[in-house]
């Protein structure tokens, strides 16, 4: 009996993969971290999990602070606490460094567009859709949202169970820039 549901179990998880990688959103990001990436100091919180692995930095621009202002509405909007602000935040920082990227010509991995490099082929949405921040982030949310114990798991593993990346551990890097500017924006 226990044979057969483990069986049962792995079909489903196959399915599930499946799903996910041939019709459901995927967003593809840079195999390389941004050339102004630095590594940061990490700071233990108690309310959040430890960052995992070695941390990157970038300073922000006007419109990338904007975007993170825009991620954090659209989350408080969904009813969703800081960390799945938290989780958009560094899910973007690597996607696009807190861009709203249009079509990037032959650099454009595919039709990946906006803030989380969201498909318009994969369902995330119209071009149009997806490159509006409020948009792109409910359609993150509403992903991460379908991931059983997000709220638990480490940042990494919730980011790549909802775009399904090529480079699952990049998302990590990110946390504690993510972690601050939730902290820094999300009471203002």
């Amino acid at each position: 009996m226990n044979t057969i549901f483990r069986k049962s179990m792995l079909s489903v998880a196959g399915l599930a993969f499946a799903g996910g990688v041939f019709a459901g959103p995927i967003a593809a990001h840079a195999a390389t971290p941004a050339v102004d990436a630095k590594p940061a100091a990490v700071a233990v919180q108690s309310a959040a999990p430890k960052p995992q692995g070695d941390q990157s930095h970038i300073t922000l621009n006007d419109e990338q602070t904007a975007n993170v202002k825009a991620i954090i509405a659209a989350t408080k909007k969904a009813g969703l606490p800081e960390r799945a602000a938290v989780i958009s935040i560094a899910t973007s920082l690597q996607e696009s460094k807190l861009e709203n990227l249009g079509h990037l010509g032959d650099m454009n991995d595919h039709d990946s567009l906006g803030l989380f490099q969201q498909r318009p082929s994969s369902g995330w949405g119209t071009p149009e859709q997806i490159t509006d921040p409020e948009y792109s982030t409910t359609a993150f949310l509403k992903g991460l949202k379908q991931v059983d114990g997000w709220q638990d798991m480490p940042l990494t593993d919730a980011a790549q169970t909802v775009q399904v990346s090529a480079y699952p551990d990049a998302y990590a890097q990110w946390e504690q820039q993510a972690t601050d500017l939730v902290g820094q924006h999300w009471n203002s």
